[in-house]
């Protein structure tokens, strides 16, 4: 089977794969890996094979926002993949949790547009609970804040004249904003396959906390260092179990 969007043929996917939205990041995850070969890179998308520890996988970047986002899932999964872990950035609702810490997505509240067109309104967006513990217990073994939580799909990253209700979901104990994961935790829900994510915290989304937004310092750097370690250890335990 030919994808035609990730331009791949099914026959090369593995079962696990590493998503996220940065192509680079993607290229960076891969030098990770043994055997690592890129199979295309094709608008946002950009795919890569190898192997961590003995398990082959993937390596797949997404882009931003949800409903590309979701068309990367829905071809993974229709090309064999059976286990998704998003490794992502995002932004923090708690000083308790500043820029370098990571979150472990347990669920997301549905705040973003593509699920409506895919499911009820009142169908959560959960993750997989084999994938989140096994991505918790790899992120504890790292050094730094580690914590897992309610998470938040949003659309918008800029504001309008339409407030952003970020108090409100910090008020309700959403731990942290992006942009994919309720997409993420919808489709393979629908396609039957399992999904997690682990969020590396880039800033504070909160109006309260936050200050100039710089995503590109050290402490940020060294967290997704530690988010792509988590992700790599989980995949390995996964395919032990």
């Amino acid at each position: 089977m030919y994808l035609p969007i990730l331009q791949v043929s099914a026959e090369d996917l593995p079962e696990y794969a590493i998503v996220c939205g940065d192509p680079r990041r993607a290229e960076a995850i891969s030098r990770r890996l043994t055997d690592a070969r890129e199979l295309a890179f094709a608008r946002e998308y950009r795919t890569f094979v190898g192997k961590y520890d003995g398990v082959q996988l993937a390596v797949v970047s997404h882009g931003v926002g949800s409903p590309g986002a979701a068309v990367c899932f829905e071809e993974l999964i229709r090309g064999g993949v059976k286990t998704l872990i998003r490794a992502g950035t995002a932004g923090s609702y708690s000083a308790d949790y500043p820029a370098g810490s990571l979150i472990v997505s347990t669920a997301a509240v549905r705040a973003e547009g593509l699920t409506h067109q895919l499911v009820p309104a009142g169908y959560p967006a959960v993750a997989d609970s084999a994938v989140t513990e096994a991505l918790f217990a790899s992120a504890l073994e790292s050094e730094g804040v580690v914590k897992k939580g309610i998470t938040v799909t949003l659309d918008v990253f800029f504001s309008g004249v339409v407030d952003i209700p970020h108090r409100q979901y910090k008020e309700a104990g959403v731990l942290a904003v992006e942009m994919e994961i309720a997409a993420l935790y919808v489709v393979a829900a629908l396609r039957g396959a399992r999904a997690g994510a682990i969020l590396a915290l880039d800033g504070y989304a909160d109006t309260d906390l936050a200050g100039e937004y710089d995503p590109h310092t050290d402490v940020v750097a060294k967290a997704i260092e530690r988010e792509i370690d988590a992700a790599l250890k989980a995949v390995v335990k996964l395919a032990s179990n």
